[in-house]
């Protein structure tokens, strides 16, 4: 069992505090310290290895010493951590239960000693390289012309609605592109969207009672989700940093998607529920067929933005 953040914590003399904080080591990804604080706000905060709690009961942490040698212990330091909301940690959900506070990481030495020279020699290249801009930009502009080219707006189906069997669940459809970037040639990529069948109630939150409109470049309309139809589907990138996030049960909000990355959990309707995430999940132009086949324009959307900006 893990800590609980709040949990009383005993030495075998008394109580010595509450859980404020765990700390996870970012390679093993497990719980490597608990920070301990008694009542009062401004007491000291202790740092406490894992290797001196003795048992984890429901709402009870207790610490294999005495008081006193607990007050022995390295006062916490926070600005040597960071939460887990400002870094990427693969897989966290799978090892670290998703409760409310703060789970704490080391802040990377390397991030913590840079040097002033380092600033200066930065700041060095970066005035190169605006003198050099003028004379590189013809060239780089020929070398990224299929960048500017006008988005593809062209239909891709993506699988059959009978692989969805729950409404309101989301059902991951993957499929294959294929892309040209700048100079390089031409390539095929896996990609995914979710795509789910939603009850009245999600729809309502989805559509706020209008009809969805997506445009092109130029703003003249090219689809129209429809308010009354069931099928929902949403760009595969959370629209945080872009990371591709998953269908999970969380243990106090049921059935969520959740973006591994940061830790943003988004409901069924796309809904931001906690983390970091600056809007809802991306809906995407959908078609489907009487016989159940499922259609989508593939559309990509700025990450970190409040304001949905298509890219791709």
């Amino acid at each position: 069992m893990q800590p609980k953040l709040k949990s009383k914590v005993r030495c075998t003399d008394g109580e010595v505090g509450e859980v404020r904080r765990v700390i996870m080591d970012p390679l093993s990804h497990e719980i490597s310290h608990i920070v301990v604080g008694a009542g009062a706000a401004d007491s000291v905060e202790r740092q406490v290895p894992m290797g001196q709690v003795q048992g984890v009961a429901e709402e009870v942490v207790t610490l294999r010493g005495t008081s006193a040698e607990y007050t022995a212990l390295p006062a916490f330091k926070r600005d040597e951590y960071v939460t887990t909301h400002e870094v990427e940690i693969a897989h966290l959900e799978e090892r670290i239960h998703v409760t409310p506070g703060e789970v704490l990481v080391p802040f990377p030495e390397l991030e913590r000693s840079v040097k002033r020279r380092t600033f200066f020699m930065n700041f060095t290249h970066a005035i190169g390289f605006l003198i050099g801009l003028p004379i590189a930009f013809p060239v780089l502009r020929y070398l990224m012309k299929p960048m500017y080219s006008p988005f593809d707006n062209q239909w891709l189906k993506i699988g059959n609605s009978g692989k969805i069997k729950q409404d309101d669940v989301g059902v991951q459809f993957k499929f294959k592109r294929k892309i040209k970037e700048a100079y390089m040639p031409e390539q095929e990529i896996d990609k995914n969207v979710w795509v789910l069948k939603a009850t009245p109630k999600v729809l309502e939150t989805i559509y706020q009672g209008k009809d969805m409109e997506f445009h092109d470049a130029a703003g003249k309309v090219i689809w129209t989700n429809k308010k009354d139809v069931p099928y929902i589907a949403y760009s595969g990138k959370c629209p945080h940093l872009g990371c591709g996030f998953k269908w999970r049960t969380h243990k106090a909000l049921g059935q969520v998607f959740l973006c591994p990355c940061h830790l943003s959990i988004y409901d069924a309707a796309g809904k931001v529920l906690d983390g970091p995430a600056p809007r809802a999940l991306d809906p995407l132009p959908i078609k489907v067929t009487a016989a159940g086949d499922i259609t989508i324009i593939d559309m990509e959307f700025k990450a970190g933005t409040k304001a949905q900006v298509r890219i791709v």
